[in-house]
């Protein structure tokens, strides 16, 4: 276990946190603890009482923050598991102990630890911590503590992340949590370019790698004093709410905008273009960028290497197919080119393979992930060409039954299918969508149902949703004023109605009266 704590200007803090760990019931000679100091002045130093074996490694020159803190300290790392604790941390004598557990059973656990907050003021010194921990009576040093309400509150509505299915990596907190270090550097470590949002972002991105977040309630730790959330939460969020959008598309909420352009496309769709014609992939491709759904990016399959340079025949050329392809999509930013199929879409949370010829509807996209998020499904098949769907018995396989292959658009969640490979074979998993099948389930629908058609039978494309908004908005002010007037109009009724009681109810009496008091009864009576 690699222990690794980022910190700047915070000796007595951290003197209190590694009196703690020097008193871990883990193996001491299996515990490695790196302090990371992000340039703090004078430098941080590594007091008397802390584990055996602790060392400080420095944020390089011209670099700062708390991602370059943690990426400094993890890429010094020399254990098989990386344990994140903050500086302000103070952790319970079996607290290692109980991360290390799960990683001795599961290569994708992402362990987090149990955080309690003290009342602001307590700070007892190290030597108090040490002896508190090594008794394994450290809760008695920090009475009135408490959890954070937010994370309390989802872990009992999920069942401790058992129902929380791909939301589980919001509740990742770099304060104390651990990762198997090969899951780390497979996605690529820690966003150095983040200074605030940075465990949120790397949660995210692990749960796209196929990790599982396991909250443990015997790995109990006590923060000394509130967090920064819980001290200026509208403040971080302002801050970390410009950043995350364009990492994260899980947060639906924050891509609001309807022609924004993200970093990391909610749906990466696939279309291989081999084979094809430049119609057919043409009509696939815009179909994709046309919908409903903006918040896609699109990758074209082709032997792009192979269209020569230099002089060549414009109109008969062998892959001027592809050339127009090529030559139609070169300045899109939402289209890439490859030549082989990518083997991952991560970190986007969605990938859709879709066959040339094929065309999208305005909302197929849409009414697809609807179903794939509405039920948790790792996989969607949607059949196109009334091949038949496979029986419910025959669970995920892709033939019909007499063993012809069925064409299928393929909508499949990005966690699901790194689950598949992290459980399988050591090889990889001979049958991904059963595996995926059987973690996450999978459905076959009807391409039809959902808008997908051929190239020649989509609707031409057109129109401009600005254009719509504008005429809505429109509609919807008018709508707006005529409410107003029948409101105004349903007032002046009122009043004039309370007039006319007034003057049938009131002490005159005479002919007027008694005409208005016939009136009104026999318009109560019609």
């Amino acid at each position: 276990m690699s222990v690794v704590i980022p910190a700047h200007d915070c000796q007595e803090a951290l003197d209190r946190t590694l009196a703690g760990l020097a008193a871990q019931s883990y193996p001491a000679h299996l515990m490695e603890v790196i302090v990371a100091d992000d340039g703090s002045d004078p430098p941080l130093r590594i007091p008397g009482l802390a584990p055996a074996n602790t060392r400080l490694v420095r944020v390089p020159d011209g670099r700062w923050g708390r991602g370059w803190a943690r990426q400094t300290g993890a890429a010094a790392a020399a254990g098989d598991v990386l344990h994140w604790v903050d500086s302000d941390m103070i952790l319970d004598r079996e607290h290692v102990e109980a991360h290390m557990r799960w990683h001795h059973l599961a290569s994708y656990a992402v362990v987090l630890g149990d955080v309690r907050f003290t009342p602001e003021g307590v700070a007892p010194l190290a030597r108090e911590i040490f002896a508190a921990v090594t008794a394994g009576d450290a809760g008695g040093l920090f009475e009135g503590s408490a959890p954070h309400a937010w994370r309390a509150d989802l872990l009992e509505e999920t069942r401790w992340l058992r129902d929380a299915g791909a939301a589980a990596y919001r509740l990742h907190s770099g304060a104390t949590t651990s990762v198997p270090v090969a899951l780390l550097r497979s996605v690529g470590g820690v966003n150095t370019a983040l200074n605030m949002g940075e465990d949120t972002d790397l949660g995210f991105r692990l749960a796209q790698a196929g990790a599982v977040f396991i909250p443990d309630p015997q790995a109990r730790g006590w923060h000394l004093g509130p967090s920064t959330v819980m001290l200026r939460e509208r403040e971080v969020h302002r801050h970390n709410w410009s950043v995350l959008p364009d990492l994260i598309p899980d947060l639906r909420w924050l891509r609001t905008h309807p022609r924004r352009n993200w970093l990391v496309p909610y749906v990466h769709v696939v279309v291989d273009a081999r084979g094809a014609s430049y119609e057919d992939v043409r009509a696939s491709v815009d179909s994709a960028l046309a919908g409903t759904l903006v918040d896609v990016a699109v990758t074209v399959v082709g032997p792009w290497a192979a269209l020569p340079g230099g002089r060549r025949s414009s109109l008969d050329e062998p892959l001027l197919d592809m050339r127009l392809v090529r030559n139609l999509y070169a300045y899109e930013p939402r289209v890439s080119f490859t030549e082989e199929t990518p083997r991952s879409s991560a970190p986007a949370p969605f990938r859709l393979t879709l066959p040339a010829g094929w065309a999208l509807g305005a909302d197929s996209l849409t009414e697809l992930l609807k179903l794939a998020e509405g039920e948790g499904y790792g996989l969607l098949s949607a059949v196109l060409d009334g091949a038949g769907e496979p029986d419910e018995a025959d669970g995920p396989d892709r033939a019909d039954g007499t063993g012809t292959e069925v064409r299928a658009v393929r909508l499949e969640r990005t966690a699901a299918f790194a689950r598949a490979a992290l459980v399988g074979a050591p090889d990889g998993p001979d049958d991904p969508d059963g595996l995926v099948h059987e973690l996450f389930g999978s459905f076959w629908v009807s391409a039809d149902d959902f808008g997908v058609t051929t190239a020649g039978e989509a609707e031409p494309l057109g129109g401009d949703p600005a254009k719509w908004r504008a005429g809505a908005a429109r509609w919807k002010r008018e709508a707006e004023r005529l409410e107003g007037e029948v409101a105004d109009l349903r007032a002046e009724t009122e009043r004039l109605r309370a007039e006319l009681r007034q003057s049938a109810e009131g002490p005159q009496r005479g002919p007027l009266r008694e005409i208005i008091a016939t009136a009104m009864r026999q318009g109560k009576a019609g």
